[in-house]
């Protein structure tokens, strides 16, 4: 499997607060299944964190990957950040800014929860329209998706990657949250599923559990679709594969 959303580098953001942490998380992917894992940082969000594009923060990267694989641990890292959606984000692209996902076109961006979905409309359709390919991270925790779902079609047939969290299909972030991520898998809206973790605790990187719900859910090539292929296609800047959508009535 190829996890594309996690928060695994030590003291940058509310995910991992130690190396220690962070190689447990590794550890914990590895066992699971999980051969390649992309560390995602909070970026952009006023107020909390920039961590914009340094070297100072390619250093920390460097070391975690270093220590890491001295500790004999085999999954293969690759960057990329969850980068929070402002006015800015075309321009941070463009300048480079922000790291896209495995250096493609693609970027894993959030929005707020309770965002304007025109603002979201408007922003995503710029930096498109400049060559980049959004990945959505976690549609279905957004109040406005959750009420209105069909915004999620919209994303989708404009060529956008939806990307669930596990925690939402399990159950773990509300009633909405799972209703949402279900009605999105099922309308075949979902270009992939990550596991978002923040510790080696309760939002770990254990993603065992999510492929045996998908399987017994959806089947195995859909499991399969979400969890392996179109990770493998964003972090080599293809084409995402998926199932027609169906449209909300």
């Amino acid at each position: 499997m190829i996890d594309i959303h996690t928060h695994v580098i030590p003291g940058i953001d509310d995910g991992a607060d130690s190396m220690d942490m962070a190689l447990e998380m590794l550890a914990i992917a590895e066992e699971t299944g999980v051969r390649v894992l992309v560390t995602t940082p909070h970026c952009n969000i006023p107020g909390e964190y920039d961590n914009y594009v340094s070297a100072e923060l390619d250093g920390m990267w460097s070391r975690l990957a270093d220590t890491a694989k001295n500790a004999g641990i085999g999954v293969k890292l690759c960057r990329g950040m969850e980068i929070f959606a402002t006015e800015e984000l075309p321009e941070l692209l463009t300048q480079r800014r922000v790291w896209t996902l495995n250096r493609t076109a693609y970027f894993l961006t959030e929005f707020d929860f309770g965002e304007d979905p025109d603002f979201c409309r408007s922003v995503l359709r710029k930096c498109a329209g400049l060559g980049f390919r959004p990945v959505i991270a976690h549609p279905e925790r957004y109040y406005f998706v959750q009420e209105d779902p069909a915004i999620a079609y919209e994303w989708c047939r404009a060529g956008y990657g939806l990307q669930l969290n596990k925690g939402s299909l399990l159950g773990s972030f509300g009633r909405g949250s799972e209703i949402t991520a279900r009605l999105l898998m099922e309308h075949g809206l979902t270009a992939c599923v990550a596991s978002d973790a923040h510790s080696a605790s309760v939002r770990n990187t254990d993603m065992g559990g999510i492929r045996e719900y998908l399987t017994e859910e959806y089947g195995r090539d859909y499991a399969r679709l979400v969890l392996e292929e179109n990770p493998l296609r964003i972090l080599t800047g293809k084409e995402l594969l998926g199932y027609e959508p169906i449209p909300f009535d």
